[in-house]
């Protein structure tokens, strides 16, 4: 028996023969496990026996893998071994070569001979199981924070111990390196691989970091509310990267929100509030990277806020803003219509009425409109007359200063009519009162009020001028002293007063008048400042 694996690397799992037959026939395989390195070669063989009564020649002798209905495809008219197959038998020897093994050469192999016999056709059982398998190089163990790792080159198939390898870095041989393991300091742009020695076009696929991230949406285009959509995330890496979705949530701090692990984020109905940038993560032992992708929800407009400004009363003649706000993606553009206009009043979403009359008041209504749809509000404005409103303020701040003005003239009427009447001498004393009316008279002009008291002239009595005396002197100028005073404190009550005064035309008394004029400065209610008379009688 010949071995196996003249030009490729092959382990014979098992090496006793078995030999199967029946009635004289019957076929020998040496192995009837093969393991094999990708892009190796392998060789099977085996040996066939018939009946001594066959005297006729075999003429027919193929290997085969694959048979439907009784009919045997040979493995050198199946296209997926074309040029890589070849046939030896001499002496009822059989004998198959595969060169540049794949893994899906993975299989089992019979051997079928035919003779010229009706009778004398034979297929080979068990036959020979092939494993193709490639050279994987593992990541044992890797130290994140050092980023050192342990390398090992190994395979499905069991090498033999005194196997030599050759290792890789970015491409390039590591000089001296020829165990199964390696170990090194492993950066992210680092990539290893390893060989058979003697078989370098044989080498495995090299493991690295994840390379950076491709993120894709599907569908492609404008994502609308409502809508399916699935977020792809896809790395290059080996091993193979582990993904995880982030989102990116501004309130109430900056912060990622871990979410759907996995390649896909699915949104069966996405929502506006879905909108923002998404992370996606791609990681294995050997390092991470990420890639991230901003969601963009379109919808039509919500429902419109309108507000206006001020938001009191509209007094007629003034000017009113009236606003429109609608979320929307894209952004609203926005239209003020009247009730019962039909063309706009205006367009944006501040809408100005300068001079507000009554002939404005009424429904207004906005309207929100982007290319996905349209809403609108509306909002009632009603003019108020300018003139009631303000006598009313009028008045109702003019009330309580005519009253304190009123109490007080009444309690000084009062005092001066008591000390009148004490100081003048009654009729038929002799003396003559003119001069000292004459001097009260003249004392309240001086202090700033004008005062006439009409004098009795009853025909039983005559005007009698008389002359006072120190007391009465002494006492008229208490008087004045004390006029003075009050007429000072009259003074001050007034400049306090922060009510507009009316304008009030005087009028004529038969029996007396008093008439006080004041400067009074209003900041309270109309902010107007003016000279006011105020008469009281």
């Amino acid at each position: 028996m010949r071995g196996a694996a003249l030009s490729g690397l092959v382990v014979l799992l098992l090496t006793v023969p078995v030999i199967q037959s029946q009635n004289g026939w019957g076929v020998t395989y040496t192995s009837t496990q093969i393991c094999a390195l990708n892009g190796s070669s392998v060789e099977m063989h085996c040996s066939y026996t018939y009946p001594p009564t066959i005297v006729d020649r075999v003429k027919k002798k193929f290997w085969f893998t694959k048979e439907s209905n009784n009919v045997y495809v040979d493995l050198k008219t199946d296209p997926e071994y074309s040029g890589r197959v070849h046939y030896h038998s001499e002496n009822k020897d059989c004998f198959l070569r595969i060169s540049d093994l794949r893994e899906r050469d993975s299989a089992v192999y019979y051997f079928r001979f035919i003779t010229d016999d009706l009778t004398g056709k034979y297929t080979g059982l068990p036959g020979v199981t092939l494993s193709v398998t490639g050279l994987q190089v593992q990541v044992s163990r890797f130290y994140t924070s050092s980023k050192w790792a342990e390398l090992k080159c190994q395979s499905s198939c069991h090498l033999p111990y005194h196997t030599s390898y050759v290792w890789y870095k970015n491409g390039l041989n590591i000089p001296l390196r020829t165990s199964d393991s390696y170990s090194a300091y492993i950066y992210p742009a680092d990539s290893y691989s390893c060989a058979v020695r003697g078989h370098e076009d044989s080498r495995s696929p090299s493991v690295y970091a994840p390379k950076l991230p491709s993120v894709t949406v599907s569908p492609s285009g404008d994502l609308m509310e409502g809508s399916s959509v699935n977020v792809t995330c896809n790395s290059d890496a080996n091993p193979a990267a582990k993904y995880t979705w982030y989102k990116e949530n501004l309130v109430p701090n900056p912060v990622l929100e871990r979410l759907s692990e996995g390649s896909q984020l699915v949104f069966s109905s996405i929502q506006s509030s879905d909108s923002g940038q998404y992370y996606c993560t791609a990681e294995n032992m050997l390092g991470r990277t990420s890639a991230n992708i901003s969601i963009n929800v379109k919808y039509a407009p919500k429902l419109p806020s309108v507000s206006v400004s001020p938001s009191a009363e509209i007094v007629e003649g003034s000017s009113v803003n009236l606003t429109c706000s609608s979320d929307a993606n894209p952004a609203a553009n926005y239209t003020w219509y009247k009730e019962n206009e039909d063309s706009p009043k205006a367009s944006g979403q501040i809408f100005t009425i300068t001079d507000f009359r009554a002939e404005h008041s009424g429904n207004y209504y906005c309207e929100a409109q982007n290319r996905r749809g349209r809403q609108n509000s509306t909002l009632h404005l009603t003019v108020v007359a300018v003139f009631p409103e303000t006598w009313k303020s009028v008045i109702i701040g003019t009330i309580p200063a005519v009253f304190l003005v009123v109490v007080w003239l009444s309690v000084f009427l009062l005092i001066r009519k008591k000390r009148t009447s004490k100081q003048l001498p009654k009729p038929g004393d002799g003396s003559d009162n003119r001069e000292q009316v004459s001097k009260e008279n003249n004392s309240v002009q001086r202090s700033g009020m004008n005062f006439t008291t009409p004098v009795s002239t009853s025909p039983r009595t005559r005007q009698t001028l008389y002359t006072p005396t120190s007391d009465q002197l002494d006492s008229a100028n208490t008087r004045s002293k004390t006029k003075k005073k009050m007429t000072t404190k009259w003074s001050m009550l007034l400049s306090n007063l922060t009510v507009p005064v009316l304008r009030r035309e005087p009028e004529v008394r038969k029996r007396g008048r008093i008439q006080l004029h004041a400067t009074v400065q209003s900041t309270k209610l109309l902010n107007l400042t003016g000279n006011s008379s105020i008469s009281f009688f």
